[in-house]
């Protein structure tokens, strides 16, 4: 089970600390994802952390500007977003993926097995 939190109405250029929680056991098996949906609009990629934490991946939209990680001890996974700007604004899901994939292929939405219930990000002009 997977819990998001930290979203919130924020200024554009400012920042927000995504957290996810991860319930249940091998936190440290799992590929870790931020999806993100506006309204309107599909759901997209934003970042992924592969389960050591030593590999990243991020959407060209984020690159830059947002960083995710993770830490086994407390099976949290975060992303920090900064800069942020209107078109940020959405709904934040993180989502764990089991399989043994890298790079790119950890945007791949449909290789994530689990979903939280999302955290919704404003951002005012």
């Amino acid at each position: 089970q997977l819990q998001a939190c930290g979203g919130g109405l924020v200024q554009a250029g400012e920042s927000l600390r995504l957290s996810c929680a991860f319930s249940g056991d091998s936190f440290n098996t799992y590929i870790m994802g931020w999806f993100r949906q506006a309204p309107g609009k599909e759901r997209e990629f934003v970042a992924a952390i592969n389960w050591g934490g030593y590999t990243t991946y991020y959407a060209d939209s984020v690159k830059g500007r947002g960083a995710i990680s993770r830490r086994s001890a407390e099976k949290a996974t975060y992303l920090q977003l900064n800069n942020l700007k209107p078109e940020d604004t959405a709904v934040y899901y993180c989502a764990a993926n089991r399989r043994f994939v890298t790079g790119q292929l950890m945007g791949n939405m449909s290789g994530y097995d689990y979903w939280g219930q999302g955290t919704l990000v404003t951002v005012s002009r």
